[in-house]
């Protein structure tokens, strides 16, 4: 991977980071993350008009890629209820690299280098030890925990594979967001109903902003699939746990202990690997 990749991956694991936390500080997540969503559909559709559509090709895939980022909203909502940041986030994000790696030989015929592979296992196991309490793997919630992270895989995957046929990763990434932006508020209506939806709370600004912000991060880590195995730059994606855990520890005073610091080196480790 070239350093320009490397960079830009790291550069959108600090922003994932930043909204994950923004969310979780939230007191309605599924509200917060709806608004993020309506934020990040009505930037796509700006921007569609003065894009070239992607080829035909990728429709399939940008369609069922919002299918599942949608799953993912509701599950990684529902672990945030039941568990704090330094914990759920690393199980979400540290399962995923792995599973990315399997789907990507699977449906891509895509095979990382060795250096590689020992980099993704690195990252991966450096992530889900943050998790553990003791020999216990102690995470409330951690079945929407687990649950959040085969979204990512499967999404990662369907991505992965949709960018490379559209012929246009920016055009790809704009009209995938714009059905997910969409489907989302639908969604939340169905469980809620419009007037919670609509109705003015403080953090309206905030949630938009965070929207926009996970919408530049997951941009950078497609555009970065069209040029690097999907395995990898998902697991130099994942470091965003190194980011969401001193998140945790300065801004929502959870602790910082020398378990996770080890667990941390252990990441930055495969990340070099990678890299």
């Amino acid at each position: 991977m070239s350093v320009t990749i490397v960079s830009l991956t790291l550069f959108a694991a600090l922003l994932h980071a930043g909204w994950n936390a923004l969310l979780r500080g939230g007191s309605d997540r599924l509200w917060s993350m709806t608004v993020m969503c309506i934020a990040v559909s009505i930037v796509c559709i700006g921007i569609a008009p003065f894009l070239t559509a992607p080829d035909k090709a990728s429709w399939m895939y940008a369609l069922l890629s919002a299918v599942l980022h949608v799953g993912y909203n509701l599950f990684l909502v529902k672990s945030y209820q039941s568990g704090e940041l330094g914990k759920t986030y690393p199980i979400a994000r540290g399962s995923s690299p792995l599973l990315v790696t399997l789907g990507a030989a699977l449906f891509a015929g895509e095979m990382p280098g060795a250096s590689a592979i020992a980099g993704i296992g690195l990252v991966s196991f450096g992530i889900i030890s943050l998790a553990f309490q003791g020999r216990r793997l102690a995470v409330p919630g951690l079945p929407w925990a687990l649950g959040t992270g085969c979204f990512i895989a499967a999404y990662s995957v369907t991505d992965g594979i949709g960018v490379r046929l559209s012929g246009d990763p920016l055009a790809y990434t704009v009209w995938m967001s714009a059905l997910w932006g969409l489907m989302m508020p639908t969604v939340y209506i169905a469980l809620r109903g419009p007037r919670s939806l609509f109705s003015a709370r403080p953090g309206l600004l905030a949630s938009a902003g965070g929207g926009v912000v996970s919408l530049l991060a997951y941009g950078i880590v497609i555009y970065a699939m069209t040029h690097a195995p999907m395995g990898a730059v998902s697991a130099l994606r994942e470091t965003s746990v190194l980011f969401a855990v001193l998140i945790g520890y300065f801004l929502l005073g959870e602790t910082l202990t020398v378990r996770k610091m080890l667990a941390c080196v252990m990441i930055a480790a495969g990340a070099a690997l990678i890299g």
